[in-house]
């Protein structure tokens, strides 16, 4: 049920991931005492102990469109947007073609799969803290699949101390 972080940049990197006493989990490329350490790797799913189909080409070969899509990415929320107290948080997958009907989308937020499955969907309040986001489309038919690039958005909560507060 994990799934893993996409890579940042196209190539392999390592991330921190640890929860501050306040229960919030934290994603970050600098080591913190009793950080877990996380793989990632470019373009595909990474997640930790599953196979992930990786269509990348050869050096020098022509790139295939992933699944049959020429453009499959997240443009929202954008890479490290931040949203203020109870924003709500608009996820939009960009999809040329259209999802056919043998594809399914899976979406994972935080390494957690989310339960929508459609293109475009909001996700209402969401605590504060740093996120990864991330969409995986499967071809039922085939069984290839094909991880986004993740984005990393932050959610920012109001502080008691501040006199801006209400």
């Amino acid at each position: 049920m994990l799934a893993g972080l996409a890579a940042f940049g196209g190539q392999a990197a390592v991330v921190y991931k640890w929860t501050d006493a306040d229960g919030v989990v934290h994603y970050s490329d600098q080591s913190v005492p009793g950080a877990e350490k996380i793989y990632t790797a470019g373009g595909t799913s990474a997640a930790r102990g599953s196979a992930a189909t990786d269509s990348s080409p050869a050096p020098g070969a022509k790139k295939e469109a992933a699944l049959g899509y020429t453009e499959f990415a997240i443009i929202s929320p954008t890479p490290e947007q931040t949203f203020f107290g109870d924003e709500v948080v608009a996820v939009n997958l960009s999809l040329e073609p259209a999802l056919k009907p043998e594809q399914t989308i899976t979406w994972h937020l935080n390494g957690k799969d989310l339960e929508d499955t459609s293109a475009h969907f909001a996700l209402p309040h969401l605590d504060r803290g740093a996120y990864v986001i991330a969409a995986t489309i499967t071809d039922q038919a085939s069984g290839e699949s094909r991880t986004s690039d993740s984005v990393t958005f932050y959610v920012r909560q109001p502080s008691e101390l501040s006199p801006l507060h209400k």
